[in-house]
């Protein structure tokens, strides 16, 4: 469960960095949003109905020079900046943006894990709400985007799921995730943000 789910959050940090423009509309931001020594450190923790404890521990990104251009720590991992500011081109993205309150769309992503595990989602998704969020890394203004639907697998797994993720544009990135999905239930917050002033 634990590889799905970092799987997943990859590929959700490769397609939700934006910028916030006066409007109140969150579009993607370009390359000049990121600078070296940018950093996101995420606590996460998932858990089963009964207490069963699958994942623990904190995820960290960082902004690096990488072959002289920008880079993103991802895991052991280091990928262009430029490959997360491009447009996501799907007609079922993660997030359609410009991301605006009281905005609906339809999200599908396929997926395999490491170990050749093959998997799928569909997922009704709604921006309720932009207003102040805390976390532990602190107090940011963030879009409720909530996500309902079902998860299958190729080992027959198969369960319904809801996704809250609190999206914050000052960071670039979402503060907090909760998913529920079937019995198992993962949070994943922001506890650092920090870049070079």
């Amino acid at each position: 469960m634990k590889i799905q789910v970092v799987i997943f959050l990859a590929l959700i940090l490769l397609g939700a960095c934006v910028s916030q423009t006066e409007s109140g509309i969150t579009q993607q931001p370009t390359l000049a949003d990121y600078q070296i020594g940018e950093k996101w450190v995420w606590k996460y923790k998932g858990v089963t109905t009964e207490g069963e404890v699958r994942s623990d521990g904190t995820d960290t990104r960082e902004i690096v020079s990488f072959d002289g251009v920008l880079g993103i720590t991802i895991g052991k991992d280091t990928i262009p900046v430029t490959e997360i500011v491009k447009p996501e081109e799907s007609e079922t993205p993660k997030y359609d943006w410009p991301l605006v309150v009281g905005k609906k769309w339809k999200f599908e992503n396929n997926w395999t894990s490491e170990d050749g595990t093959t998997g799928s989602q569909s997922q009704d998704a709604e921006v309720l709400s932009y207003q102040e969020e805390t976390v532990e890394a602190g107090t940011f203004m963030a879009y409720t985007i909530k996500y309902t639907g079902k998860t299958t697998n190729s080992r027959g797994y198969s369960a319904d799921e809801t996704e809250v993720w609190l999206y914050a544009p000052a960071v670039k990135n979402f503060i907090k995730l909760t998913q529920n999905q079937g019995d198992f239930r993962y949070v994943e917050e922001l506890i650092e943000y920090s870049k070079p002033e």
